[in-house]
């Protein structure tokens, strides 16, 4: 929860306003089509992953109002499986900000169309790094002010899933030399 800086076009220190975490969540909906099922009609996991990857960036970007990438994937846990015909459905916030990174919390569910009935299908954890508009080089993002006691706990989580993402890129570029 540091305060972010980056430069701005005239070269002085702008300071992200801090922002909380219900003012960038997202959840987005469509409904499962025989175009993206498998021979059992269960929607493909490389679908859900795309949907992730889409609800993810919008909250991301929402978040730092500017434009995004994928830096990595840490985690995607396929629980359930997605029928066709039912809605599928992806809710995304921010759990955690870092200089110039954010992850993004996204849980999927299923919705039968005729009863009602949900069903957590999907969790992922999915970090977006910032880019400058003008020079494509990453930016500084707004801190998240956490006001419950379930963001914090995202909070917390998220930063020891950043020590063992990091600790294991450097492992494997030691490994490399």
């Amino acid at each position: 929860m540091t305060k972010s800086k980056s430069k701005g076009l005239s070269g002085e220190m702008f300071v992200p306003k801090p922002k909380p975490v219900s003012a960038s969540r997202s959840e987005m909906s469509e409904v499962v089509l025989p175009a993206t099922t498998n021979p059992l009609g269960k929607l493909l996991g490389g679908h859900v992953m795309h949907l992730v990857d889409i609800a993810a960036a919008i909250t991301a970007s929402r978040h730092s109002n500017s434009y995004v990438v994928t830096a990595s994937v840490d985690y995607i846990d396929f629980r359930n499986p997605i029928n066709i015909g039912e809605i599928v459905i992806l809710k995304s916030q921010v759990n955690r900000v870092f200089r110039t990174s954010m992850e993004i919390g996204v849980k999927v569910f299923s919705e039968n169309a005729l009863t009602g009935e949900r069903k957590h299908t999907t969790t992922a954890y999915v970090t977006f790094v910032a880019l400058d508009a003008a020079t494509s080089e990453p930016k500084s993002v707004a801190s998240v002010i956490l006001k419950t006691a379930e963001e914090k706990r995202r909070w917390r989580e998220a930063g020891q899933r950043r020590k063992a993402r990091l600790a294991l890129r450097y492992k494997k570029s030691r490994a490399k030399d």
